[in-house]
């Protein structure tokens, strides 16, 4: 009968467990080459100390685990590919159109016009929205009425009270919030264009440049108009 070396049962395959192994890129095990050593391991046991199942059950698990993590990081990687594509695509469709964001600057354009909400924690009976110009001067304030919770839209057609057009640039928007006897600032938020998209890294979100404002995150748009 063969005599078995349970020291080195590698050696009946015409392995070696100390020199002229063949190691793989990066020392990584594949599947195959564990599944080669599992097999010669349960072949040239000692049978007289046997391997336990928890140990064999063990072995299985462990590979199995860091087999998994290896089709996660690939699936992950597809993803987030096609998530940047994604990015991609909707940056393109938003050069151009109007978003609705947190700001209290709002601008006038040549045509005239500017338009935002007032957002409200609560219901108010009365909200009034107020426009003013660089040099700190009311050129416009409009009454909302009683506004529900949520976002009250108002809209300013860029005239001053004389009925005349006032000068392109950026205005500040405030608003007065009645809820009963108690008077509080509400939030404010303008409709602005976007002028310009970057595309981040993966994992990170869209830049807007948007005009009178700058650069502002993509997670800050409330709407797109």
């Amino acid at each position: 009968m063969n005599e078995i070396d349970t020291k080195n049962p590698f050696s009946q395959l015409g392995l070696s467990n100390t020199t002229n192994a063949t190691v793989k890129p990066n020392d990584e095990l594949g599947q195959s080459e564990f599944l080669e050593l599992m097999t010669a391991q349960l072949q040239f046991q000692d049978p007289l100390e046997p391997m336990e199942n928890g140990d064999f059950l063990g072995q299985m698990a462990q590979f199995g685990t860091v087999s998994g993590i290896n089709n996660l990081n690939t699936s992950f990687g597809s993803l987030s590919s096609s998530f940047q594509s994604n990015q991609a695509l909707e940056a393109s469709t938003l050069v151009g159109r109007k978003v609705l964001v947190p700001s209290d600057t709002a601008s006038l354009g040549s045509s005239g016009g500017l338009s935002g909400s007032v957002e409200l924690d609560q219901p108010a009976s009365q909200v009034t929205v107020r426009v003013t110009n660089a040099a700190g001067q009311l050129v416009h304030q409009q009454l909302l009425g009683v506004q529900p919770e949520g976002l009250s839209d108002f809209k300013w057609d860029g005239l001053d009270s004389t009925g005349a057009p006032s000068a392109p640039g950026n205005y500040t928007i405030s608003a007065e919030v009645n809820h009963g006897t108690s008077v509080s600032a509400g939030s404010m938020l303008s409709v602005v264009d976007v002028e310009s998209v970057t595309i981040g890294q993966a994992g990170q979100d869209l830049t807007l440049s948007v005009s009178g404002i700058g650069n502002i995150s993509m997670g800050d748009v409330r709407r797109i108009l």
